[in-house]
């Protein structure tokens, strides 16, 4: 099979899954969660054979694999969609792969598969555990997920739309595919859609997003209007970018480049989370965990960046847009981070540190430090989902002391809740660890020191107020990663339920160990050919690869120890900061950092509620309801309604009675009783007076005749 044939095929195993289940399967958990894990195996071999085969291209940037179909008819032409694989695309869907794959198989542990079904669980709602009797004596277990065979539904969908976003040719395809991943948010956040705050969340994230979406739509209408083409390899062209780059902009001091990649980027900090659109994440955590995992790690928030990271060569024609990018992506990496430090739900503080560390990628961006902003989505959607993964086996281990003790109000995604589950739970402790140092730049060894390593040196060569605002939110993110390791793992356990949580199943296990050994080993091949005994040891193929992808292959920085020794006092010292502060604190009227502004999230929900939601709410209400609604359009339909029974009423009583009810009707009526009455006297029944009534119609006929014949 071709290459170009395989990588049409690498999104359709999740999306035939999805019909699959939906359509035949659901009743059978087993053949579904088997249907949707093996459709994901075969979409991870095939992006593992394009990735293999992308590595033996020599220059795949100037000679990706591609092929293309005519699609819709724009006139006398063909708009053509198609399929890319570049550099870019090829170590996205290695990553993608990977991950999709492990959060397939860990959703089956986590769903509580081979579990009997829950004493009083109802569809849309959290399993809440099964009572069987086990040596004589009853005992309360986990339950299977009731809505178990939907959720793998789900998540193919979800999949396929992150698959065809990754592999189009074209901005179009690409956002089909970032709108199917739109809607699974919805469902799949919404999931348990019995609680109310999961079916706010999911509406919510919706709303927020398609903010996003139509400033993203406006910029993809107003490229094909410039241009005429919405395919990457015709917009990247030389004189397709200079045309752009020349063409004023309906907004003063931009260029039509210059706009379009702002609106564009607008599309990428809703679905990024980014600032000031960042407020539907965290309460995106009220779906299943593995979702968490799905749309804050492999798949949707990514996308967003990557979007950006696609679009690099339109961004970089203008100084304002990227100014901007910058800004933004600084700006939210230290926003979030310090909203992390007083979050209490194990993951809600991720989803924040992902919100922050995305920020880093849009910064690095915004710096035109491509190769370091792509570095660090790999290892970050590595180690994020490992975390992700890692906290949801955390919550199921509580959840099992939940149900041993029958303390339902006891939160077991609160932090404050847990400690001690190192002993209890060591693969997902070590595993953990492995992912919270990734994600704190833990020095050397980790994949996350080398890809934010990357983006502080490029930040101190280019901009130095981006590299400072990183650098700190860099300390943060230690530091609130190290609360969060000491606060569930170490010490001792804080509730009973703590002390009877154990480890999870190994196909909650067996991922994050893949994911661990990710998180650790793709950093290796990103070390800077410069750096003090390890640089060259190694090839940095990653910067040879991924540069292949622009036009001009970027080169790389001179080595500078002040980065190099920031990462490490940064790394280092939020870590050991954050121990220090926490290794002793047991509740959270101990923990200093339980500000109201950091635990309120700066009040932006509440802020946005004031400023946008009740002024909408209220104007929907009001004028839209009350005045356009029931004011005017209803008082023209009732204009309408006496007015035409008015006319109803006049045709019906000066023309229909009178005229075809009585005249026609009765009258033809009361015309043939009339005359059927008076012949009604000629049937006497005597023969005589029929015979005389004839003779004198035969007398008068004929004289009547003959007076006209003489008279003729």
């Amino acid at each position: 099979m071709t290459t170009e044939t395989l990588i049409w095929l690498i999104p359709l195993p999740p999306a035939l899954a999805f019909f699959l289940i939906v359509l035949f399967t659901n009743r059978n958990k087993a053949l579904s969660h088997t249907i949707a894990v093996g459709a994901a195996f075969l979409s991870w071999l095939g992006s593992m054979i394009v990735f293999v085969r992308a590595l033996r291209v020599e220059s795949l940037g100037e000679n990706p694999f591609e092929s293309s179909v005519n699609w819709l008819p724009t006139g006398d032409t063909w708009f053509r969609a198609g399929v890319l694989v570049d550099p870019l695309t090829a170590v996205t869907l290695f990553f993608v792969a990977w991950t999709v794959l492990m959060i397939f198989i860990y959703s089956v542990g986590y769903h509580n598969f081979g579990q009997p079904a829950g004493d009083h669980d109802h569809k849309g709602l959290p399993p809440h555990g099964a009572t069987i009797e086990e040596h004589g004596h009853k005992h309360v277990v986990p339950s299977v997920e009731p809505l178990y065979s939907r959720f793998f539904a789900f998540i193919g969908l979800f999949a396929f739309g992150m698959f065809t976003l990754v592999i189009s040719d074209n901005l179009l395809t690409l956002f089909v595919g970032w709108e199917i991943m739109g809607l699974c948010s919805y469902l799949l956040i919404g999931f348990w859609y019995g609680k109310k705050s999961a079916r706010d969340a999911a509406v919510k994230a919706f709303m927020t997003t398609r903010i996003g979406d139509v400033f993203m739509l406006l910029g993809i209408a107003y490229l094909y209007s410039v241009t005429g083409t919405l395919s990457f390899r015709e917009i990247f062209t030389e004189t397709t970018l200079r045309t752009l780059a020349s063409i004023p902009s309906m907004v003063n001091g931009l260029s039509s480049a210059g706009l379009i990649g702002l609106l564009l980027f607008i599309g990428a900090i809703g679905k990024s989370a980014q600032f000031p659109l960042h407020v539907w994440l965290p309460d995106a955590m009220e779906g299943p965990t593995p979702v968490s995992a799905m749309i804050h790690a492999a798949t949707m928030v990514s996308g967003g960046v990557y979007t950006a990271i696609r679009m690099f060569p339109l961004l970089s024609l203008d100084s304002t847009t990227m100014s901007i990018v910058a800004f933004i992506g600084a700006f939210t990496a230290l926003f979030a981070a310090t909203i992390a430090l007083a979050q209490n739900d194990i993951k809600r503080v991720l989803a924040y540190s992902t919100i922050s560390q995305l920020g880093f990628m849009i910064a690095a961006l915004g710096i035109g430090a491509y190769v370091a902003a792509v570095f660090h989505l790999i290892t970050h959607a590595f180690f994020k989902a490992l975390l992700f993964l890692g906290s949801g086996s955390v919550i199921h281990g509580m959840e099992h002391g939940v149900l041993h003790t029958g303390n339902h109000k006891t939160d077991p995604q609160d932090m404050f809740n847990m400690g001690g589950l190192k002993n209890k739970m060591p693969i997902t402790f070590w595993t953990f660890l492995i992912g919270g140092f990734a994600l704190s730049g833990f020095p050397i060894v980790t994949a996350g020191f080398w890809s934010k390593d990357e983006i502080l040196a490029d930040a101190f060569a280019h901009n130095l107020p981006v590299f400072v605002t990183l650098a700190v939110a860099a300390f943060l993110t230690a530091f609130y990663t190290m609360r969060q390791i000491t606060l569930t793992f170490l010490g001792e356990p804080r509730t009973k339920e703590a002390t009877h949580a154990h480890e999870t199943p190994w196909t909650m296990t067996s991922p994050l160990v893949v994911l661990s050994v990710l998180a650790i080993g793709y950093g290796w091949i990103g070390i800077p050919e410069h750096f003090p005994l390890l640089g060259g040891l190694v090839p940095n193929w990653l910067h040879d690869f991924v540069g292949g992808t622009l036009a001009e292959h970027p080169e790389a920085l001179e080595f500078n120890v002040v980065p190099l020794l920031t990462s490490l006092v940064v790394a280092l010292g939020g870590l050991g900061l954050g121990y220090l502060m926490y290794r002793n604190v047991n509740s959270p009227a101990e923990d200093r950092l339980q500000l109201g502004f950091l635990k309120n999230k700066y009040y932006f929900d509440e802020i946005y509620d004031v400023v946008f939601i009740k002024p909408i709410t209220w104007f929907a209400d009001k004028v839209v309801y009350q005045i356009m609604d029931k004011g005017f359009i209803d008082g023209i339909l009732h204009l309408f309604g006496p007015g035409t029974q008015g006319i109803g009423d006049g045709i019906r009583n000066y023309f229909d009675l009178p005229v075809i009810n009585k005249f026609f009707g009765d009258g033809s009526a009361n015309a043939t009783y009339f005359s059927g009455e008076k012949l009604r006297l000629a049937q006497t029944g005597r023969i005589q007076q029929y015979l005389m009534l004839a003779l004198i119609l035969f007398l008068a006929i004929g004289a009547a005749l003959y007076f006209f014949v003489i008279a003729a």
